[in-house]
């Protein structure tokens, strides 16, 4: 079982998890055009895809979803609120809630809630069986339901989107200061750094931060933040970054 991620931040979003001939696609964000140069990156054509699978309804996430479905007959599965609030509409091959669990190839998909300003927003534990890969972003705060989910991880995609110091000094306005620090919008460098201690950490093989706000964070900030918390070597640390995502990580 391997994953890699094509990018992650307000620009454009998706995630690459693999097991054999299987390929599940979580969100993308990007043109198509882009989304087939970047998985030509990793090695990997669109009509490889098995599946994509769709958090929520915002830009970032779901820009190219529509065509790229239709372009290589894609099936697409998200929640009834995210299409919903998609401004264009996808032909969805199933709806998927929290606590459903979904087949796809050599895959198991589990579905989860999160706390987001979107209408639906779920985000998604991927197993092939005997390793368990976790997906966490776009949400603002977390409770003992969602932990206990993502219990007994081998590898992790965090959320650390922005630093508490630098949004409350920087140029946003106030309305969108308290939307992304909110309990329904992004969770922060302490915030994430917390949830993985209450998660545990030292069965994962790999953590991955992710969705790194380019006005609101610095990747330093937020690998330190982690470290302070957990006493994790900061070289074991990986950031998946806007323009060049994240190479093939393998699940042992």
């Amino acid at each position: 079982m391997r994953f890699a991620v094509l990018g992650s931040g307000s620009q454009g979003n998706g995630t690459l998890i693999a097991s054999g001939d299987t390929f599940i696609l979580v969100d993308c964000g990007f043109s198509l055009r882009e989304t087939e140069r970047r998985l030509a990156l990793l090695g990997v054509s669109a009509s490889d895809l098995s599946a994509v699978l769709v958090t929520h309804e915002h830009a970032d996430h779901v820009h190219g979803v529509g065509l790229l479905a239709r372009r290589y007959n894609v099936p697409v599965y998200l929640s009834q609120g995210t299409l919903r609030g998609m401004r264009k509409p996808v032909e969805v091959a199933g709806f998927l809630e929290c606590g459903a669990t979904l087949g796809i190839g050599s895959l198991q998909v589990s579905a989860a809630r999160v706390e987001h300003d979107a209408l639906e927003p779920l985000q998604y534990v991927i197993s092939d069986g005997s390793r368990r890969f976790g997906m966490l972003t776009d949400l603002g705060s977390y409770d003992a339901r969602l932990l206990e989910r993502y219990r007994d991880l081998d590898a992790l995609l965090i959320e650390a989107n922005h630093c508490r110091d630098l949004l409350a000094r920087g140029h946003y306005p106030r309305f969108l200061k308290v939307r992304v620090g909110g309990n329904q919008g992004h969770l922060n460098n302490h915030q994430a750094a917390s949830l993985v201690a209450e998660l545990g950490w030292n069965t994962l093989q790999h953590l991955v931060l992710a969705h790194l706000s380019s006005k609101n964070n610095l990747p330093h900030l937020a690998r330190q933040c982690f470290v302070d918390t957990l006493g994790c070597d900061p070289d074991w640390l990986q950031v998946a970054n806007q323009d060049t995502g994240l190479d093939w990580r393998h699940i042992a």
